[in-house]
């Protein structure tokens, strides 16, 4: 069996190697994420995985289809670049890894609205430029007196909602799916309810048509005034512009941010300031908001488990077995 790995990291590579040598296959390895423009490398090979950051149309499946190749492992959670409908046409079957560390994930929010909540970042504004006062406006609530709604409890949810129950909050949780195994950790409700309460809201739910901009202007306006915004999930789920008039006009409190709606054009690259988007100008310069180039996942443990598992689904697959990582 053979397998080519696109968009592999100097970091990943370890992983891989040892996978591939106690697996006794053979794998390459191309630091090119997986187009069109590349999809020929892929001739010759039984399966494929690729970090799945960039979009892929429908000529990439085609020509898998082409090759033999019937399946597409993608090493992270989100599958909103891929067309899996145009997938399902060509009979790929494409495997995401839904679970790699969803504490990893859950840290990351949780961290994030600890900082904001505390007001760090506004006193290091202030202290930039010598003031080391603090006065009322400036003044904490401790988590433990806090409500937090989470927006999906998922793996990444529900791990979130236990480490907030462990420090004394109260936790709401609107999901679509129920999952009694949550009931010790939080409390279900609706939307709106997490919106009107919540003091820590995150995010943590797929980007689908139907989730895209779902925190929009009427959303921020049912929030309250002291309210934080997480988004650890997908940047798309939050409309930019509403969030930076939100932010503008003190509907909100803060923001942390590991994910923006237009992130591919310069999250993980090197840009000059005047390469980058106007959003992100405002956003990066407001003290109440805490932005982070989407890193979340990024741990040893979450790397290494990501690479087992999507390379586990490759040889599952390929072999006529079936995974429960499917998502097309």
């Amino acid at each position: 069996m053979k397998l080519l790995c696109y968009a592999v990291s100097d970091l990943e590579k370890p992983y891989i190697m040892a996978w591939a040598q106690k697996n006794n296959i053979e794998i390459k390895m191309v630091t090119e994420e997986l187009s069109y423009k590349n999809v020929q490398l892929a001739q010759g090979f039984d399966g494929v995985s690729s970090e799945g950051i960039t979009p892929v149309d429908e000529r990439v499946y085609q020509a898998f289809e082409t090759m033999g190749i019937h399946q597409l492992a993608i090493r992270q959670v989100g599958v909103d670049n891929q067309d899996l409908l145009a997938a399902r046409k060509h009979h790929i079957t494409i495997t995401n890894v839904a679970a790699y560390s969803p504490r990893a994930i859950a840290e990351m929010g949780v961290t994030q609205a600890m900082y904001l909540l505390r007001n760090i970042g506004i006193y290091q504004a202030r202290m930039a430029k010598g003031d080391f006062t603090w006065d009322e406006s400036t003044i904490s609530t401790e988590i433990f007196n806090c409500t937090v709604g989470l927006v999906g409890v998922g793996h990444i949810g529900g791990a979130t909602a236990q480490i907030y129950r462990a420090l004394g909050a109260k936790v709401l949780a609107y999901d679509l799916t129920y999952d009694a195994s949550l009931e010790p950790y939080v409390t279900y409700t609706d939307l709106n309810t997490v919106l009107h309460e919540a003091d820590i809201i995150s995010l943590h739910t797929p980007l689908f048509p139907t989730t895209e901009n779902m925190i929009s202007e009427g959303q921020f306006k049912m929030m309250k005034s002291t309210a934080i915004l997480i988004n650890v999930a997908r940047g798309g789920l939050v409309d930019t512009t509403a969030l930076i008039s939100a932010l503008q006009h003190h509907e909100i409190a803060g923001a942390g941010l590991d994910t923006l709606a237009d992130e591919l054009s310069y999250f993980g690259e090197h840009k000059n300031p005047s390469e980058l988007p106007a959003d992100y100008e405002t956003l990066s310069q407001m003290p109440n908001v805490l932005i982070t180039p989407h890193v979340a996942f990024f741990t040893k443990l979450a790397i290494r488990n990501s690479i087992e598992i999507a390379l586990n689904d490759a040889k599952t697959i390929i072999e006529g077995g079936r995974s429960r990582n499917i998502v097309s």
